[in-house]
């Protein structure tokens, strides 16, 4: 029997091996881009050459959930995160973009200073802290180091930025939530950030008066309780909401002549989406509420509003909004339903103010949590007869109680547009 010869040829799986190993630069950057840290980390058992690849990588981002750490043991899950942050960093090599580290038991301060020094001496663009647990860390100086930083989010963090700080150069998106920060601080950070386009401000404590100077925003968005609230230079802004969490009280503050309404939209021009949610229509209604804005809001074409229809001055802030936004396509309305009650003389008032109007753009409308008191109905009456292109109102009863009764007679108001439908959903 003739002797076999032994095989030189490689093997497929070696075969299959060398192909991923001889990949473009580029192409192995593209594939580990889009694997969590933890998977590019794996990768540098797949041969030699794939060792040191993930080392590169330009965005690290540490997570309870991309690190599979149990939640069973917390003395394991510090020790463990902070190993890992330190062998990454130690073995990294080349710049670092993108730097996001959030954790629920991580709280030793000390290190992550270490790592804030670390990364100020290179090129972060984009820094994401969230520390979920535990009093407001205090970022320490080495962040206001970080010139090269586009966006900046922070959760649960102090703010004390040195005298000397005169910015971030080149940030375009900042994002605070549960911060503290003082007044005079918080506003020297956003008008010097002058490139910033997106502001978003959540759970804040320390300052309550919030003073926007941004030329160049596009997009702004806060909720917590504060005081008083001013736009200046913020001819591009397109994009707002706004949610004040605590009733508004005006008897200690000095109102502008014109009152809250006239000024807040004194500096938005441009305009294209406004959400004003909890209480703060309250506070736009603080002062004189004219019946029609001098300057419409001419490219507002979505509004949402959180009303008391039992206050007057907030129906009349409501109404002066929407003769003031001739292009208004969409609208959504939500009753503060804890406020209400049936109080005739409003709603009286209000039919009278009604008329004469027409929402020549209204094609989708929401109305939400309404509880069928007059005033309610006259204002969603109101809608219906004066928008002629309406294709359709959805409305949303606060409960089942007195529902059907209520979608009864909504159904017999007059409507301007023929093909405007009534969609009912149950609370």
């Amino acid at each position: 029997m003739k002797q076999r010869e032994p095989c030189n040829e490689p093997s497929k799986i070696e075969v299959d091996l060398d192909r991923i190993s001889n990949l473009p630069a580029q192409i192995i950057e593209k594939i580990l881009s889009h694997m969590s840290l933890k998977d590019a980390v794996r990768t540098s058992v797949l041969s030699s050459k794939w060792r040191y690849k993930w080392v590169t990588l330009p965005n690290l981002i540490f997570d309870t959930d991309g690190l599979s750490v149990s939640a069973q043991d917390h003395a394991v899950i510090k020790s463990k995160i902070v190993s890992i942050v330190d062998h990454v960093l130690l073995l990294h090599m080349g710049p670092i973009h993108k730097f996001k580290l959030s954790h629920r038991d991580l709280q030793n301060v000390l290190d992550i200073d270490k790592w804030i020094l670390f990364l100020s001496r290179g090129s972060i663009k984009e820094f994401i802290l969230e520390i979920w647990k535990g009093h407001r860390y205090r970022l320490p100086s080495a962040i206001y180091l970080c010139q090269k930083l586009v966006h900046l989010e922070l959760f649960n963090c102090l703010l004390i930025p040195p005298r000397t700080f005169r910015g971030f150069k080149c940030l375009k998106s900042l994002d605070l939530q549960h911060i503290t920060m003082e007044q005079e601080a918080f506003e020297h950070l956003i008008s010097s950030c002058s490139l910033l386009e997106r502001l978003t401000l959540m759970n804040f404590d320390g300052f309550t008066r919030l003073k926007i100077h941004a030329p160049n925003l596009l997009f702004f968005d806060v909720g917590g309780v504060f005081d008083d609230l001013s736009f200046k230079d913020t001819s591009h802004l397109a994009t707002v909401s706004i949610g004040l969490y605590a009733g508004y009280d005006n008897q200690n503050l000095g109102l502008a002549s014109s009152g809250n309404l006239v000024k807040f939209f004194a500096n938005l021009p441009r305009i294209q989406r406004l959400e004003v949610q909890s209480y703060f229509l309250k506070y736009l209604a603080a002062g004189m509420v004219p019946g029609k804005l001098s300057t419409p809001c001419n490219e507002l074409s979505y509004l949402s509003l959180r009303i008391n229809f039992n206050n007057l001055d907030e129906c009349l802030a409501a109404l002066c909004l929407l003769r003031s936004s001739p292009n208004l396509r969409e609208l959504e309305i939500g009753a503060r339903t804890e406020e209400q009650n049936t109080m005739r003389t409003i709603a009286n008032i209000m039919e009278e103010k009604y008329q004469n109007f027409k929402f020549d753009r209204l094609r989708i409308v929401k109305v939400s949590a309404i509880s069928g008191f007059r005033q309610e109905l006259n204002f969603i009456k109101f809608l219906l007869g004066s928008s002629p292109v309406l294709e359709s109102m959805t409305i949303k009863p606060a409960s089942i109680d007195g529902a059907w009764e209520m979608l009864k007679e909504l159904l017999r108001y007059r409507r301007a547009s023929v093909q405007a439908e009534i969609i009912y959903l149950d609370p």
